[in-house]
């Protein structure tokens, strides 16, 4: 664990904050409309009492890169400590995106570090870098200012007594990215020189056996790296093929397949050699904490279990801090088809008032939220096709998920959200649950179809399990109606345990 277990949790806490908005609407917004959206989220969230933050900071800069690449933010406590928190968010992407993007077959010289000799990073990590400390702020307390000029500004104005103390942290690739940042601020000359500590957490590697040299040699307060033992991001680029072996019992255990995209990404080096800075403080390492449904060897369930283990809420959860507010999430929607005028009732959980609907890339312009925060009624745009219906506030998007589709002038796509039993031998009755389900409908076992399907309703399905050549695995259950197959997830597995 961390030398101080509260300062993890505050610096975990604002990494956090950094997933606000990550993402424009899906109808789009501009750049100011996002920046505008994510600084009033993340107000929202430093005023919060029951935070490890304590409500005890405030913004002082923000600023997305274009393209939405990026985005840093400055902030400085409020009880009088005198500390301020660089806090970098990083490429907005899932897991396997960050990892196959980044580009690490190249090294490149990093002088902005203030070292004294050559020493170098990865070209991706240093293009990520350079967003950051080029973005200039365009709706935050402190306008069109840059990352370093912003904190020169603050610091000028802090208090000389104590020394401030300026934190750096990130999580994933901004964890990477502040690695950057912390040697980069040391050699600006500022105000009341102020002391660093660098916390990160599930950081990708920046840099090579030089970049860390000097790095270890700068005179840091704390200079750690937290990371969740059975996440595979910090692996990278240091010694990604070991987690290959992994998950251990329960599991899920690596497929071939997933063996195969690791051992890919790893050779995205090209040779070069990574390492990582600072001080490791591993939690996890009994494998306590893992997402319980996601065991299954399975690719699905594979990188299911990455994403749970590389999560923000994780990572609160191990240093032991309170989870942060969530965006939206939609479960469900009633109809799953229609027309433009139509009203639907969609289903969910922490919806607020001004909470903004889109079906596909077009806006819901009206919509009623329940007190609730549970449901919203909403009348359906203009559109076409089969489109995610998403649920957007001041904190995010809601995830597109299968069960929150909407076809225009139907039929309703079709969905398996559960399976019960879960597992069973060859002949075990299965109950199918989801939606958009109709009479002849055909229900496969993986690439085997059950020869005894029972239609009961548009949302349950009843067959039993076919014979396998192998006896002993996890398949998906998939269900055909016309032209339309459900698209598979783990929410449809079910494992073979004998004849």
């Amino acid at each position: 664990m961390a030398s101080d277990s509260t300062i993890a949790q505050v610096t975990m806490t604002l990494a956090a904050f950094a997933a606000t908005g990550a993402t424009p609407r899906p109808s789009g917004e501009t750049l100011q409309q996002q920046t505008t959206r994510i600084i009033t989220g993340i107000n929202a969230q430093l005023k919060d009492p029951g935070l490890a933050t304590q409500g005890a900071w405030e913004l002082v800069w923000l600023a997305l890169s274009d393209a939405n690449a990026n985005m840093a933010f400055l902030v400085r406590s409020t009880n009088g400590s005198n500390e301020f928190a660089v806090v970098a968010r990083g490429t907005d992407a899932d897991v396997t995106d960050i990892l196959e993007d980044l580009d690490v077959g190249t090294v490149v010289p990093f002088p902005e570090s203030g070292s004294p000799t050559a020493i170098a990073v990865s070209k991706g990590a240093k293009d990520a870098f350079t967003r950051v400390v080029t973005a200039r702020s365009i709706a935050s307390p402190t306008p069109n200012a840059t990352l370093a000029q912003a904190l020169g500004v603050a610091l000028k104005a802090a208090p000389s007594s104590p020394q401030p103390t300026v934190y750096l942290t990130g999580h994933s690739l901004g964890g990477c990215i502040v690695s950057m940042l912390a040697p980069y601020l040391q050699a600006q000359t500022l105000p009341k020189q102020p002391k660093f500590a660098v916390m990160t957490y599930a950081a990708p590697t920046a840099g090579v056996q030089s970049f860390v040299d000097y790095f270890d040699s700068v005179p840091w307060v704390i200079n750690e790296r937290q990371n969740n033992a059975y996440d595979l991001v910090p692996h990278a680029w240091a010694d990604l093929d070991i987690t290959t072996g992994w998950y251990p019992s329960p599991g899920p255990l690596a497929t071939e397949e997933v063996k195969l995209l690791i051992e890919s990404i790893a050779k995205r080096t090209k040779g070069n050699v990574y390492v990582q800075p600072g001080s490791l403080c591993l939690m996890n390492t009994g494998y306590t904490s893992l997402a319980e449904k996601l065991v299954n060897k399975t690719t699905q369930d594979f990188l299911g279990q990455i994403a749970y283990q590389h999560a923000n809420s994780t990572y609160l959860e191990l240093v032991g801090a309170p989870d942060v507010p969530s965006p939206p999430v939609v479960t469900s929607m009633t109809p799953t088809f229609g027309a433009a005028g139509d009203r639907v009732t969609i289903n969910g959980k922490d919806f607020s008032q001004d909470s903004m609907v889109d079906f596909g890339t077009f806006a819901c312009t009206e919509r009623t939220v329940d007190p609730s925060g549970t449901k919203i009624t909403a009348q359906v745009p203009n559109g076409s096709g089969v489109v995610h219906v998403r649920v957007t506030n001041t904190l995010g998007t809601s995830p597109a998920v299968a069960m929150s589709q909407f076809a225009y002038g139907g039929p309703a796509p079709v969905v398996v959200s559960s399976v019960s039993p879960t597992s069973g031998k060859v002949g075990t009755p299965v109950t199918v649950n989801g939606s958009g389900f109709a009479a002849g409908a055909t229900v496969h076992f993986k690439d085997k179809p059950s020869d005894s399907v029972t239609f009961v309703s548009a949302n349950q399905i009843t067959a039993t399990a076919p014979g396998q050549l192998d006896v002993q695995q996890t398949v998906n259950i998939t269900v055909t109606v016309g032209k339309a197959t459900s698209p598979t997830s783990p929410d449809d597995e079910f494992t073979y345990t004998g004849r």
